[in-house]
């Protein structure tokens, strides 16, 4: 789909507060209401706003600590793979799963409380599927973080 300004800035505003009023939406982007309610529409209907999510506090949760843990295995095979993926859907403190290029196979984020969280963690992880070698390392101090897209060039063709 390709976007012009006026989707840039609705998609930019419903990116840092998906709350906002439609008439705010649209008084921000210089548009009426309605042409700024279909263009909304449109961008949900194409799956480019796939849902919207409300961002909890981790910390005030008691899931403050972030862990990254980057799996290796002796074993690519497709089979496996979705036995690996059905372990890890099963494991609510795994927020992130990717299947790398380089010296790992896969890295995933788990937000945790602390050491016996994770250390509980890991066993259900290891009792659901076999892992060559899982090396683990906590953020000491999370720098950056958010769930905003750049949209510099998005959707221009």
């Amino acid at each position: 789909m390709k976007l012009d300004a006026f989707d840039r800035k609705i998609l930019a505003l419903l990116q840092e507060d998906s709350s906002l009023p439609l008439a705010e939406i649209a008084a921000q982007v210089g548009l009426s209401q309605t042409p700024c309610w279909r263009r909304i529409q449109k961008l949900e209907a194409s799956g480019i706003i796939r849902k919207r999510v409300a961002l909890l506090d981790r910390k005030q949760l008691g899931v403050g600590v972030t862990v990254f843990i980057a799996v290796k295995t002796n074993v690519h095979s497709l089979k496996w793979l979705e036995q690996f993926h059905d372990a890890v859907r099963e494991l609510p403190e795994i927020i992130d799963f990717y299947r790398m290029s380089g010296d790992i196979d896969y890295l995933l984020k788990a937000y945790i409380a602390d050491i016996s969280a994770y250390d509980a963690l890991y066993k259900k992880l290891i009792s659901r599927i076999e892992l060559s070698d899982v090396t683990s390392m906590f953020a000491m101090e999370e720098l950056k973080s958010t769930t905003a897209i750049s949209l510099a060039g998005a959707g221009a063709s």
